[in-house]
């Protein structure tokens, strides 16, 4: 418990601590982050766990740019600074420069400490460089292709060298860094990417000339040639490759129009390469052109039927339409989401609605990515297919993968057709699938997030999530009927909430009620809530189409271990589970638990609802709580518990290290192979416990249940601090009880003697003193029977906090200062400056003025000797109520500003907020109203108002005051 709060400084409550050895949060959050891809071969493009980032205003993404096009190089800063300002730059360039990589820095990694290099922008001698390979690069992938092109046509394989070449061009969407012109037309940087995909164009033009295939570099020649003109080398390939498809004319008038442009231009005649190639044109040495009038291209239409009724997901076909619309948009949507969620459907209409745009027809398959009645689909087996509809005949078809798809390619150049890939399993069952040419749109579904696709194919992600209430309330009304829907919406809502909004859910649960008219909506939602937490009632007519049998195919495609945790999952309390909670759980490395959950979050069995906490659908849970009776034994399942139990009590001792208010603290034995998270400071260990709270509390209860009494009160004890500086007092009273029972139930008299002073102190803090002398009481005759001196000095302290809560300040003075001789023989100058701070408010209280500073003097002094943040600010504030008795409002209000500053650096916004509506007040006092409702409003920000009392007077005073006339 801490101290400096009215109407009483606080002193220190029992603490607890580990000697476990740990590992450190910042190296959990780091591994938890999902691999990231650049792309700077188009417009700039950072992808981060399936989602493009947003990269920010011009002068920011300019400075990611040069760091892409550098591709791992240095990049100094003279270099950036001169990019962003043309003209001479101002004198804070360095600065604005040190901003924009810090603001990436965390844009890359969130959460990265302000002043933390972090993994991707490392400080370079006097620049930066990006950290960076081929597989997070485009530029890099393609500079490794273009090397395999040119040592295969080295080699004598030009096959080989022209599919590496067009695999490499493939990963251009357009000029490099597009967007940020005229930089991107003009630095050196840019210029020089550029330059290299002209000379991989070159290359694979020259692979295609020696395997006899021209036409299948005509369209990546033809960008080339469009971006630099006055190319020779480029414009004589053109030349070639429209000859080969039979475009003669069209060759001779690109000739006579570069003549003309190098003429105009730059006054030169074409050289000698340009007139060989328009030789060999006009004596046709080269591929003959295509003769009579060809057979009309099949147009195939094998899109599935639209549903009907389709409704909902209004913002995913919005946004689809505005990228479908959009010059130059993706010509990829990679749609993805948990099993049932409706990927195929959302799919099927998109393509619907968009293939009058694409006159030359539709292709459609299902890959059986996830398929539990046969293998998936090959990419050999789906482009024979394709082929065929593509009027290809069957002897006519390659048996070479790479042949297959390069015909395939050439069937869809300059052609309009929407494609949808459907049920994919991963990136590389479609690579060959995707079009080589713009033209064409392809839609793919995925249970799997396809990131590779973002940064290699340029895709745009649509994650498909729960539909509203609303859209579930609409899935339901044609099946059920506006009858059945509107005499009982309160079934409806329960029908829904049973099937945790789940597409495939509610389907089930619609054809069963549409084929069972006469049954009604409450008789329906009785039936699914007799066995909750079970996928009965879920199971549809064909067993295939039921929950488990679809959950089933996701879960057949993960590893053994990935498994295993899915199936340990519903082992886990509360809503959500962090990597380092999955690691505990399984009993697995850190580095594992991090592969294990980025496994199951891509096959979309958890989805990452926060940065860094994973939560699975309810109906998924069961499914894995069904999976877990049946493969793992009920001593496995406890083991697993007893692990979770443990890592999350280790680790609350470690944060709660972090919050101490004195050098004192029972030690608490480690258990063998636990391995906690160790934190950074205060702040780190204050975000570990608000997003662990919820985790920590069912912890102590099922403890408690469980007959681990040992367990649950020394998970309550570390939960301590986090309560007393957040402001939750209610749920410290709440959990603080469920821990004495168990200590009582245990019989273990230490562990009782800590709650009922742990208990004290959060009755203290609700104003509820009787309560808290009464548990004060206990402690003391507990502590003294235990011998435990130390506690009982602290225990006295404590007694006196609350006395000057009542207002017996004369009391206070008396049993402190009689306390502070055995308090200084314990060697702890915290507790001390938390004493002297308790001495220094009562005095205070007593228009002792000069008392007060002396107290608030030595309580300073002591506290900075021992770097006690929360001791500075408690000082703080007896300066302030000593000022405040001399009537200083001046110099009492800079105090407590001061104080309220200290406290948040401590991360204790709760007795912040205290200090804050102590500084209001004292301004309305003074007539200054403006200055108050601020300060008051700042103090509601920092607690949750309803746990305090000071809090609810806030919200109510502010009410009023805004409200009035």
């Amino acid at each position: 418990m801490s101290t400096g709060r009215p109407p009483g400084t606080p002193g220190p409550w029992p603490q607890a601590s580990t000697l476990i050895s740990p590992v450190t949060v910042s190296g959990v959050r780091a591994e938890a982050d999902e691999a990231i891809g650049f792309s700077v071969l188009g417009s700039i493009r950072v992808v981060r766990a399936g989602a493009e980032l947003h990269l920010g205003a011009r002068q920011q993404r300019l400075v990611l740019a040069l760091l892409l096009a550098r591709a791992g190089s240095p990049v100094s800063l003279t270099e950036l600074v001169d990019l962003l300002w043309d003209d001479e730059a101002p004198a804070s360039a360095a600065n604005v420069v040190h901003r924009h990589v810090g603001a990436l820095r965390r844009l890359l990694e969130p959460g990265l400490p302000t002043r933390s290099t972090g993994r991707y922008l490392p400080r370079e001698l006097s620049g930066y460089r990006l950290h960076a390979d081929e597989d997070s690069l485009d530029l890099l992938k393609f500079r490794s292709l273009s090397r395999l092109a040119g040592r295969s046509l080295r080699d004598g394989d030009p096959e080989s060298a022209l599919r590496h070449s067009l695999d490499g061009l493939r990963l251009w969407r357009g000029r490099c860094a597009a967007g940020l012109e005229p930089a991107s037309r003009l630095h050196p940087a840019f210029l020089a990417v550029e330059a290299e995909r002209a000379q991989a164009v070159r290359e694979a033009a020259d692979a295609a000339e020696r395997c006899g295939r021209m036409s299948a570099v005509l369209v990546p020649l033809r960008q080339a040639a469009e971006l630099h003109p006055l190319d020779e080398s480029l414009q004589s390939r053109l030349l070639l490759a429209l000859a080969a498809d039979g475009r003669q004319a069209e060759a001779v008038e690109t000739y006579r129009v570069v003549r003309r442009r190098l003429a105009d231009e730059l006054g030169i005649d074409p050289g000698e390469e340009l007139r060989e190639a328009y030789d060999r044109l006009l004596h046709q040495r080269t591929p003959a052109a295509r003769t009579g009038s060809p057979a009309p291209l099949p147009r195939p239409a094998q899109l599935p039927p639209d549903l009907p009724f389709f409704t909902g997901r209004g913002d995913l076909v919005a946004e689809a339409r505005a990228l479908v619309a959009r010059p130059g948009g993706p010509t990829v949507l990679a749609i993805d989401g948990m099993p049932g969620i409706g990927k195929t459907t959302l799919a099927v209409h998109l393509a619907h609605e968009f293939a009058a745009a694409y006159p030359d027809g539709q292709l459609y398959v299902d890959l059986r990515g996830y398929d539990g009645r046969e293998p998936a689909m090959s990419p050999a087996e789906a482009l024979r297919g394709f082929l065929g509809s593509l009027g290809v005949p069957q002897d006519g078809i390659p048996a070479e993968l790479h042949a297959q798809a390069g015909l395939y390619r050439s069937s869809l150049a300059g052609r309009r057709l929407l494609i949808v890939l459907d049920n994919c399993r991963d990136a590389e069952q479609i690579r060959h699938l995707l079009p080589g040419s713009p033209g064409c749109l392809v839609i793919v579904t995925s249970r799997g997030r396809l990131s590779t696709l973002l940064t290699t194919a340029g895709a745009h992600p649509l994650p498909v999530g729960l539909p509203s209430i609303d859209e579930a309330r609409a899935a339901l009304l044609r099946p059920l009927g506006d009858g059945r829907v509107a005499t009982d919406p309160a079934a409806v809502d329960a029908i829904i909430a049973r099937c945790g909004r789940l597409p495939l859910a509610l389907a089930v649960v619609a054809a069963r009620a549409a084929g069972l008219p006469r049954t009604s909506p409450a008789q329906i939602a009785a039936e699914l809530a007799e066995a909750p937490g079970s996928l009965d009632g879920f199971d549809g007519d064909d067993p295939q189409t039921g929950l488990r049998a679809v959950f089933s195919w996701s879960y057949q495609a993960l590893s053994a271990p990935a498994a295993r945790l899915f199936r340990l999952l519903p082992i886990h309390p509360g809503p959500d589970i962090s990597v380092a909670g999955a690691a505990g759980l399984a009993g697995v490395a850190l580095r594992t638990g991090r592969t294990l959950v980025g496994e199951l979050s891509r096959a979309h069995l958890i989805s990452e609802d926060r940065p860094g906490r994973y939560r699975t659908h309810d109906l998924l849970l069961a499914y894995a709580a069904e999976l877990g009776e049946e493969h793992d034994s009920p001593a496995e399942r406890a083991a697993a518990e007893l692990r979770c139990l443990r890592f999350y009590r280790a680790t609350s001792f470690q944060a709660h290290l972090r919050l101490l208010t004195s050098e004192y603290h029972p030690m608490i034995e480690p258990v063998p192979g636990e391995a906690p998270l160790r934190f950074a400071d205060q702040g780190e260990a204050m975000r570990w416990f608000a997003a662990e709270r919820p985790v920590l509390t069912a912890l102590v209860g099922r403890a408690a249940r469980q007959g681990r009494h040992t367990e649950a009160w020394q998970l309550a004890l570390g939960m301590q601090q986090f309560f007393d500086r957040s402001g939750r007092w209610v749920e410290w009273t709440t959990t603080g009880e469920v821990a004495l029972d168990a200590a009582r139930a245990g019989g273990d008299l230490v562990g009782q003697a800590r709650m009922h002073r742990s208990l004290a102190g959060a009755a203290y803090f609700r104003h509820e003193h009787e309560a808290a002398l009464g548990h004060l009481d206990r402690a003391v005759e507990l502590l003294t029977r235990l011998g435990l001196l130390g506690e009982l000095i602290r225990a006295n302290i404590n007694r006196a906090m609350i006395l000057g809560a009542q207002g017996r300040h004369e009391d206070v003075v008396r049993a402190v200062s009689a306390a502070l001789g055995p308090a200084r023989t314990v060697g702890d100058d915290k507790l001390l400056a938390d004493a002297l701070a308790v001495l220094g408010v009562s005095n205070a209280e007593l228009g002792r003025a000069e008392e007060a500073v002396r107290c608030a003097e030595q309580a300073m002094a002591l506290s900075r000797g021992a770097q006690y943040r929360l001791g500075i600010a408690e000082a703080w504030e007896v300066f302030g109520r000593a000022h405040s008795a001399r009537r200083e409002l001046g110099m009492a209000v800079d105090c407590w500003r001061e104080a309220a500053a200290a406290y948040q650096e401590a991360s204790a916004p709760a007795p912040a907020a205290e200090v804050l509506a102590l500084l209001g007040d004292a301004l309305a006092t003074a007539g200054e109203q403006d200055a108050a409702l601020r300060a008051w409003r700042e103090a509601l920000a920092l607690i949750p108002y309803a746990q305090t009392r000071t809090g609810r007077r806030l919200a109510d005073l502010l009410a009023t005051v805004t409200s009035g006339p």
